[in-house]
């Protein structure tokens, strides 16, 4: 299920949030006044009815937003952000509706599924959130998610390292002892652990010990999405165009359009203030109707889009050499073909901090790996696992479930501390 959540409305997240509560119900509707009132106001306004489903997850989350990007508010990733600096207090609180209204309906559709109510839960979370104030950035983000879990109903919560859990998956498959680099590419982070794994460690009660570095930063699938779009997709919206002046293009606003894991930059692209700047880059640029299309972009709210585009050519390049990737969402018979050679140069830089994890966490345990394991969504790519033999050479390279590792791993734990 990807990581997305659509809503006709912002406050209609938080007002679905409060429907389904399992306890402290008074108290959070106490501190959502403000924002339940303006619920009403929009479900006023867009002639909604009580019964109307209002709020989408996951793959029905793309498939709302896709139909109607104008309207509503979407979100991807919204673990990217949890870590932020600077958050202020309203902030903090509507993202924790954000990961409630998530995890609740990840809840229901386990119980449903399970024929069960849960109360117990392991959650799997990065080494750091973000890579500045790393500390302060972890606290803040766990305490979302902490609140977010027990307004889901669940008593006990357990957080585990998202790369450790993807090492115990992996882990059943050895049948002798082994020192083992695991790399977690996930979509807003990345994070390396250096782990001795095998049948004389699996059936320990305390595998802290087995544990000999970890490493992790903000850097992970969106960053490669992002970078992909904005080297092959916004030079088709004028990034790059002459100026009539002769003066190179300045390229932060096309940057800040497809930075959709950064809530600052989509705020300046959404302004007032950008708008005015790009009617003006129109009349200054030497192709105009390049600038008109990333205008019709930005009134249409099609950023996101356009980043999912770039995410499913990604995916498309790891089987294939080249793609072709159609924009007619923007305009009519728009479309760029992209292969794999573009794709390595787009996400060198992102790709160079991944590599840069897995050497930190090496050094951290003081020892080589036999061998590495890769996990996450993106280590799939052909670009990735190609760099990652080019730094470490001889050693073996296994890749897993790359979407299904860490919820294994996860799993796993959980079975062992709730015994």
């Amino acid at each position: 299920m990807p990581s997305a959540l659509y809503a006709m409305a912002r406050e209609l997240i938080t007002e679905q949030v409060s429907h389904k509560l399992i306890f402290d119900r008074d108290a959070f509707i106490a501190s959502r006044k403000p924002q339940l009132q303006m619920a009403l106001r929009a479900r006023s306004e867009l002639d909604l009815h009580a019964d109307d489903d209002v709020m989408f997850v996951g793959h029905a989350a793309f498939k709302e937003y896709f139909a109607d990007p104008e309207e509503g508010y979407f979100v991807k990733s919204p673990k990217s952000f949890l870590g932020a600096s600077g958050l202020r207090p309203e902030f903090v609180g509507f993202f924790e509706d954000i990961v409630t209204a998530m995890m609740q309906t990840i809840k229901h559709r386990a119980e449903v599924s399970a024929g069960d109510t849960l109360t117990q839960t392991v959650i799997g979370r990065p080494v750091n959130f973000q890579g500045l104030n790393s500390e302060q950035s972890n606290r803040q983000a766990l305490s979302i998610l902490e609140t977010a879990a027990r307004r889901s109903g669940f008593k006990d919560i357990e957080f585990q390292y998202e790369p450790i859990a993807a090492g115990l998956s992996f882990e059943r498959q050895l049948t002798e002892d082994k020192t083992v680099l695991v790399v977690d590419i996930g979509g807003g982070t990345s994070d390396c652990a250096m782990v001795r794994m095998g049948p004389d460690h699996i059936q320990k009660a305390d595998r802290a010990a087995d544990f000999l570095a970890h490493t992790g930063e903000r850097v992970g699938g969106n960053d490669l999405d992002i970078r992909l779009a904005t080297e092959s997709l916004m030079p088709l919206f004028g990034m790059n165009a002459a100026l009539k002046s002769g003066k190179p293009m300045p390229t932060k606003t096309f940057i800040d359009a497809v930075s959709t894991n950064d809530v600052s930059a989509l705020t300046r692209f959404s302004s007032l203030e950008t708008g005015l700047y790009l009617e003006q880059l129109q009349r200054d640029c030497a192709e105009p109707e390049l600038i008109g299309r990333l205008l019709r972009l930005r009134k249409n709210k099609q950023n996101q889009q356009l980043v999912r585009h770039a995410e499913e050519a990604k995916i498309s390049l790891s089987d294939a050499e080249i793609t072709s990737v159609n924009l007619e969402f923007v305009e009519k018979s728009l479309s760029t073909d992209i292969n794999r050679a573009e794709l390595a140069d787009a996400i060198e830089r992102p790709l160079e901090k991944i590599i840069a994890l897995m050497k930190e966490a090496k050094d951290q345990a003081g020892v080589s790996p036999d061998l590495i394991f890769v996990t996450g969504g993106s280590a799939k790519s052909p670009v990735i696992t190609n760099a990652v033999e080019n730094v470490f050479g001889e050693v073996p390279l296994f890749d897993g479930d790359h979407f299904g590792s860490v919820v294994s791993g996860l799993t796993e734990w959980a079975q062992r501390i709730y015994r």
